[in-house]
């Protein structure tokens, strides 16, 4: 049994408080006094844990689930990224909102600067040009996220297995040297 702090309480609060909120009306007209009221607190509570609303979002991801994949053993790049497409899956109705949202400190923002590592290590190993990884990295982070997006919203959305195998076939036939390209 897992012995939270009060803090994590608080926290965990919020973020419930705020998952039940996207359920009733958009992101973007939901305010950090609503996050409060909703679940019974003042709005002084709510910034000694977080900056914003865009920041309780992030803390969502972080714990539920960047928190609990650190703890685990990959043995690739490929599970990690199939154990993140089975959280996203599980939890698509908050993350096709949360996805949808733009602007500074955006979960897609904060969402990119996690999956970059991953990627790098998935298309280091594929893509023989070093000079130009860089390049190859940030695109298919951007792909990945778009791909992500559209798959979450689609309303007969693939199991993540499937979803998986058509991203590694993208990028497989991304790396294979056709002479005719």
């Amino acid at each position: 049994m897992e012995v939270l702090s009060d803090s994590n309480i608080t926290k965990r609060s919020l973020a419930s408080a705020l998952k039940e909120l996207m359920e009733e009306m958009p992101f973007a007209k939901i305010t950090v006094a609503d996050i409060c009221e909703k679940c019974g607190m003042n709005r002084k509570s709510f910034y000694y844990h977080f900056r914003d609303k865009y920041d309780l979002v992030n803390w969502i991801y972080d714990t539920e689930f960047i928190s609990v994949a650190r703890s685990r053993q990959y043995a690739s790049g490929w599970d990690r990224i199939a154990d993140l497409c089975a959280y996203f899956y599980e939890n698509r109705r908050f993350y096709c909102k949360v996805l949808a949202i733009q602007g500074q400190n955006s979960f897609s923002d904060h969402f990119r600067e996690l999956i970059v590592p991953v990627l790098e290590e998935v298309l280091r190993d594929i893509l023989p040009e070093k000079d130009v990884l860089e390049f190859h990295i940030n695109f298919f982070s951007d792909a990945f996220i778009c791909a992500l997006e559209r798959w979450l919203r689609s309303k007969n959305s693939v199991p993540p297995e499937e979803f998986i195998a058509l991203l590694r076939s993208c990028i497989q036939i991304a790396a294979a040297r056709s002479p005719d390209f």
